[in-house]
C-alpha cells in the first residue's frame, strides 16, 4: 500500500516534470524522492512516469492517477479539520423534532437562527407529536425537540420558546363572528365542536378541557392535527379551539375569534433535550442560543 508521502512526491514531480525541482519544493534530496516514486509505482502496479536524462513526463496511467492522488491527499488534509469541527460542534448533524403547530410559529425563525450560528451543521427535521419526540429523545434518535409540556424534568432540560393564546375558529359568516367581541363560554354550549384527540393531541385536549366548559355531546369530530381541525371548520363542520398561530394557515372560509374565558397565553412551546447531551453540535447550539444547561 502506498503512503501519503509517496502521493505528495508523485504530485510534485508530475507538476514540476523535474525531479530536482520537485525535491527542492518538498525540501528533500532527489534520491529518496526517486525511491518514493519507485515504491509508489510498485504499489500501484503501473508505470506512472517516463523519465530519462533529459525529461520527465506522465504516462497515460500517470495522468489518470494524478487526479485521484490529488483527491486522496486533499481528503487526508481535510479529515483532521473535519474531525476537530465535529468535536467542537461546528460541523455535524442536528436531528430536530417538531409539532405541526410549531411549524406555524417558531420553527422557521429557529432554523434561520441555527443556520446563522452554525452554518456547517446539517439539520434533519422530523414532524412528531410531543409523545413521539420524548421517546425519540430518550432513545437518542433526536437531539432536540420542539414540544409541549409536561415532560420529565429529571430526564429533560428545556427552554421556553413561545407562548400564545387560544382562539375560536368558526366558519366565515358564523353568527358568533358578527358579535364583534370576545366570545363567552355560555355562547358555545349549543355549537357543534371539532375536538382535539385525547391520545394524539393530549396537550391541547387537556388545555381545552381545563379552560372551557366542554359539552362532550357536542363533539362531532375528533382529530389530532390543527390543520385538519381548521379545514373541517372551513367545511362548516363545527367550531374549534385552536392556538393563535393557526391564523397563519391562511385557509379561506375561517374566522378566528378571541375568547373571554382564555387565561392570557396558556399555550407553551419548549425546546427540550436530554440532559445527557452527547452531540457536540447540540451542546454548541445551546451555548450559542444561550439556552441554559443545568
Amino acid at each position: 500500500m502506498f503512503t501519503f508521502d509517496q502521493l505528495a512526491g508523485f504530485i510534485a514531480v508530475a507538476e514540476e516534470l523535474h525531479f530536482g525541482r520537485a525535491a527542492e519544493r518538498l525540501q528533500m534530496t532527489q534520491p529518496p524522492l526517486s525511491r518514493q516514486i519507485q515504491k509508489l509505482e510498485r504499489s500501484v502496479g503501473a508505470e506512472l512516469l517516463e523519465r530519462d536524462n533529459r525529461k520527465v513526463q506522465l504516462t497515460h496511467a500517470g495522468v489518470a492517477f494524478l487526479d485521484e492522488a490529488r483527491r486522496l491527499l486533499a481528503l487526508a488534509e481535510r479529515a483532521p479539520v473535519a474531525a476537530r469541527r465535529i468535536a467542537s460542534g461546528r460541523s455535524g448533524l442536528l436531528r430536530i423534532g417538531f409539532t405541526a403547530a410549531s411549524g406555524l410559529s417558531i420553527l422557521g425563525p429557529l432554523l434561520e437562527e441555527i443556520s446563522t450560528r452554525l452554518p456547517d451543521v446539517d439539520i434533519d427535521l422530523q414532524e412528531l407529536v410531543t409523545g413521539e419526540q420524548i421517546q425519540a429523545l430518550q432513545t437518542g434518535e433526536l437531539d432536540l425537540g420542539l414540544a409541549r409540556p409536561p415532560f420529565d424534568r429529571d430526564v429533560f432540560d428545556s427552554h421556553l420558546l413561545y407562548r400564545e393564546s387560544m382562539v375560536l375558529a368558526v366558519p366565515s359568516g358564523h353568527r358568533l363572528a358578527g358579535l364583534g367581541r370576545d366570545i363567552d363560554n355560555d355562547e358555545l354550549k349549543d355549537e357543534p365542536l371539532i375536538m382535539h384527540s385525547p391520545q394524539q393531541a393530549r396537550y391541547f385536549y387537556d388545555l381545552v378541557i381545563r379552560t372551557f366548559p366542554i359539552q362532550h355531546g357536542n363533539v362531532v369530530h375528533t382529530v389530532s392535527q390543527i390543520l385538519t381541525m381548521v379545514s373541517l371548520v372551513a367545511a362548516k363542520r363545527g367550531v374549534a379551539f385552536v392556538p393563535h398561530s393557526a391564523t397563519a394557515l391562511g385557509i379561506q372560509g375561517v374566522e378566528f375569534l378571541p375568547l373571554s374565558g382564555s387565561p392570557g397565553e396558556p399555550v407553551e412551546l419548549h425546546a427540550i433535550w436530554n440532559r445527557k447531551v452527547a452531540n457536540p453540535a447540540l451542546r454548541r447550539l445551546l451555548t450559542e442560543l444561550d439556552y441554559q444547561m443545568e
